[in-house]
């Protein structure tokens, strides 16, 4: 079968989803459109498809210029169900189809035509990555096509994917095979495309030229009044005019009844109207080519139900024409650079200072607080975007816009949601290996902790399993506005610190120390210098006491003499970053001891240095210096910045490949334990656990046996002592129920306990026990639990009985990389057990790192894993041994393996 192409884009988005269910895609000229499923009614679109397309169109899709033959191939797909086809539409019209028909019992043949009007915008790249995870999901591999040789934009296209391809030409024809899994990869040049995409689309909102204000009150009150009174203030660089029904000028601004009367192009509309008659300004902003739209108004989603159909029918609107929408109910949005200066809020106050910061709030309230902190620090803003209601654009969307942007140094962002949390994080990763992510998450209190009979459902939360994306993608995770703007000061103004080494010094002593232990709670250490740096400051401070650290310069230091300090530790090689705390005093000129700072600090630009101004010191932002108001707003920073700086340092690595056969064998036979079980799913007996864990390596040690005689007969075989445990389906505790016996040395000892399970289990028979070797080690626990909006959480954990009394646990969110599981064993309490302490023998920590690794991959494979408790694994110097298994399966909704979850739906 040929296939057919559009000329490849470089910047070809992608938003690889699950379907069915439509989904909203960018094209390369930052257009939207939507990619879905075929349906019957699609049949005269897609004839008229094929009736518009050229001769040579046609020619590179099916060898020859034969209309018939083209509406013989539309009626074929319409009718044949074994063909998944998929379809694009962009501004209301049928654009694109593609399809995969199968041609054995592991292929598919696939072929792809897209209008003429699209060639160029990455359509078909869209289609076929859709199209791909249509195909894994059917448990499919291979792809293969026919394809001429002289077309080189459909060869492009396959060539870019980023899949496994072989190429075979052959009379003209080339034939190509690829094999569709999900790679790194792959997955690196959708995200790559994706950018690129966002970064065109959001352009009309991020550097608008031009921009209209509808909903201006004449009397200058309201919200849109303000709005223009900001634009105005600000210098606007662009145009801006206001949409109003009867006046010709507002506010000494030209006025024009609609967007369709406007003089020229309109690169961004901000609307302020009631929410009922939103619908018809942004329909009217549409029908003169509007590009990108910011809905101030409130009475949306936020609601009920009345609202939430008129947000639906906001995003209906903007997706048919192609518009980017900010909002509803939102702040509106500021593009700070010196060449724009647009502040299209109603923020009463001026914005910061240009800069390098890029801001996405989800409350109005906080976005006023972070502008606010923002101007009063001196932390230049290059862009701040108030999400409201998130009908459309999204922290993921300017994530990807602003990877690119020189322009922009770090992200601020305030969440409230996470749509996708899978995607916020990888694409959180990737902007995090380039360049900081600061958030702060509202909405995790300890109200949302869910229960559950599980020791990892017990301890996972809201709060947990944020904390748990944000450690691995490297986002800098801030508990307030205050702590996000001061974090970010300090992100922006300063070179990344080379490690945790704090040098402290202050002209007051006792200030000093109080840095010195608050740096603690941050991890950052406070060295001792050593004896040639302390000779040096010997002759500049007074008492010898005062040459350590923590430095005393003393209340009557010079101007002079603090900069020979400052100049002899910076230096010294000892220290990675310096706090300098000044307090006014009225025995020295604290103002030219900070001149004296700064001018030092450009000689070691290499090196963070903060200062903290107090006694009522004002001295503005001197160059070189990031300024704090408090010593506990200046140590929290810079631990903000050692923290992301040590991650940074830690190699990227990907996580293993799914092997997409066990794992959709892995989830039919889950599926299958469910048949007929309650809503809230069923635990599986330890020997049907094991069967699902053995296939990713996790291998429960020991047999499971019925009855007391068979269980004394498996412990004479393996070899006294030995464990049992009743090995039966359910979440509860066994040892606190005495369903377990430890260090049987006989094969009467063991029948004695396995007898006794029988006097404490209820209902008839008897139950399966499970016969252990005894093993000796450190008990780690590890388990998974479902998060209702990030997915699988794993967690690693100090085990046996009493792990709920050491809360020592991390979690991570799968998949996860080897690096993932040496920063997560690392970062427990538990971990000098496992480097031998105290003379014990090293733990085999490499086999432990792997378990975790394996653990991650089964709880992506498999959705209906709802809780998982492998508790204790006891690490040995030879091994890890798995004795004890807990496993609930529930249904769930969650696509299947190496299908990436959506970004939006289609409502």
């Amino acid at each position: 079968m040929s296939t057919s192409a559009p000329a490849p884009a470089d910047d070809s988005p992608s938003r690889m989803l699950p379907l069915p269910g439509p989904a909203d895609v960018v094209l390369a000229d930052g257009r939207l459109g939507v990619i879905r499923r075929l349906t019957p009614d699609d049949g005269p679109a897609l004839h008229t498809l094929h009736d518009e397309a050229s001769e040579e169109a046609l020619r590179m899709r099916f060898f020859n210029v034969s209309r018939p033959a083209a509406h013989s191939y539309v009626n074929h797909v319409l009718a044949d169900p074994e063909t998944l086809a998929l379809v694009a539409e962009t501004e209301g019209r049928l654009v694109g189809l593609a399809t995969a028909e199968p041609v054995s019992e592991d292929a598919v043949e696939i072929a792809l035509l897209v209008s003429d009007a699209h060639h160029g915008q990455g359509l078909g790249t869209l289609l076929l990555e859709h199209l791909f995870a249509l195909v894994r999901d059917r448990g499919l591999h291979r792809v293969e096509a026919e394809v001429l040789v002289e077309n080189h934009p459909m060869l492009e296209v396959l060539q870019n994917a980023g899949y496994e391809l072989t190429q075979h030409p052959d009379r003209g024809v080339m034939s190509v095979n690829l094999r569709v899994t999900t790679t790194p990869e792959v997955q690196d040049a959708a995200d790559r495309r994706e950018f690129q995409a966002e970064s065109k689309s959001l352009a009309p909102l991020l550097g608008p030229r031009s921009v209209a204000v509808a909903g201006v009150r004449s009397d200058g009150s309201g919200v849109g009044a303000a709005i223009l009174r900001s634009i105005t203030a600000n210098g606007y660089a662009g145009q801006v005019a206001v949409v109003h029904p009867r006046l010709t000028q507002v506010s000494g601004v030209d006025a024009y009844p609609t967007f369709g009367d406007l003089p020229d192009p309109v690169d961004l509309a901000v609307i302020a109207v009631p929410a009922e008659a939103s619908a018809s300004a942004l329909e009217d902003a549409a029908s003169a080519g509007v590009r990108a739209a910011v809905v101030i108004s409130s009475g949306f989603g936020e609601l009920g139900q009345r609202g939430r159909a008129l947000q639906r029918e906001l995003s209906v609107l903007a997706r048919t024409h192609g518009i980017r929408l900010v909002g509803p109910n939102c702040l509106g949005v500021l593009a700070n650079d010196p060449d724009v200066r647009l502040n299209a809020t109603f923020n009463a106050q001026q914005p910061p200072p240009p800069g390098g910061l890029a801001i996405a709030s989800q409350s109005g309230g906080v976005g006023i607080v972070l502008l606010d902190r923002a101007r009063e620090l001196g932390l230049g803003v290059r862009s701040f975007v108030s999400l409201g209601n998130t009908a459309d654009v999204s922290s993921n969307d300017l994530l990807a816009a602003w990877y690119d942007d020189p322009g922009v140094t770090a992200a601020a962002l305030y969440l409230e949601s996470f749509g996708n949390a899978r995607k916020f994080a990888r694409f959180a990763r990737r902007f995090s290996e380039r360049k900081p992510v600061l958030a702060a998450v509202g909405g995790r209190s300890a109200s949302g902790r869910r229960g559950g009979a599980s020791h990892t459902a017990a301890a996972a939360s809201s709060d947990v399993a944020v904390r748990a994306l944000f450690a691995q993608a490297g986002v800098i995770a801030c508990v307030d506005a205050d702590d996000l703007a001061e974090a970010a000061l300090m992100l922006t103004q300063q070179p990344l610190p080379a490690g945790p080494r704090l040098g402290v010094l202050s002209n007051a002593g006792g200030m000093g120390i109080l840095v010195s232990d608050a740096a603690e709670g941050f991890d950052l250490v406070v060295p001792e210098l050593s004896g040639a740096v302390c000779d040096r400051l010997a002759g500049l401070v007074h008492g010898t006491s005062a040459t350590t650290n923590p430095i005393d310069a003393g209340a009557a230091v010079t101007p002079d003499q603090m900069g020979e300090i400052l100049g002899a530790v910076l230096s010294s090689g000892e220290v990675d970053v310096l706090v300098a705390v000044v307090v006014a005093t009225g025995v020295t000129d604290s103002d030219a001891i900070v001149e004296r700072l700064a001018e030092v600090r450009s000689r070691y630009p290499a090196i963070p240095v903060v200062l903290v101004a107090l006694g009522g010191l004002d001295v503005g932002h001197p160059a070189g210096l990031t300024t704090y108001g408090s010593t506990g707003a200046a140590v929290r920073a810079i631990g903000r910045a050692v923290s992301y700086a040590a991650w940074r340092e830690v190699p990227a690595a990907a996580p293993p490949e799914s092997d997409h056969s066990q794992a959709l064998a892995a989830r039919q036979w889950s599926r299958s334990m469910l048949r007929a079980a309650p809503p809230e799913g069923r635990w599986l007996p330890v020997s049907e656990a094991t069967r699902l864990l053995e296939g990713y390596g996790l291998r429960v040690v020991g047999r499971v046996v019925t009855g007391a005689e068979a269980a004394a007969q498996e412990a004479a075989r393996i070899g006294f002592p030995v464990a049992v445990k009743v090995a039966g389906a359910g979440g509860e505790h066994k040892t606190e129920r005495r369903l377990v016996r430890t260090g049987l040395g006989s094969t009467s000892a063991v029948v004695l306990a396995v007898r006794s399970f029988e006097d404490q289990m209820e209902g008839p028979g008897r139950p399966d026990v499970l016969v252990q070797p005894m093993r000796v080690g450190v008990e780690v626990a590890m388990g998974v639990v479902r998060d209702p909006s990030m997915g699988p959480l794993l967690m690693v954990a100090a085990g046996g009985v009493a792990t709920d009394v050491w809360d020592d646990r991390v979690f991570l969110l799968p998949p996860v990389s080897l690096a993932d599981a040496r920063r997560a064993l690392r970062g427990l309490r538990l971990w000098p057990l496992l480097q031998g302490f105290r003379g014990a023998p090293v733990a085999d920590v490499a086999h432990l790192e792997q378990l975790v690794v394996d653990l991650g991959r089964l709880a992506v494979d498999v959705p209906e894993i709802a809780e998982l408790d492998l508790n204790p694994v006891i690490v040995g110097p030879d091994g890890c041994s798995l004795v004890d298994v807990r496993l609930r399966l529930a249904a769930t909704d969650e696509p299947g393996p190496g299908t990436p979850r959506q970004l939006r739906r289609i409502e």
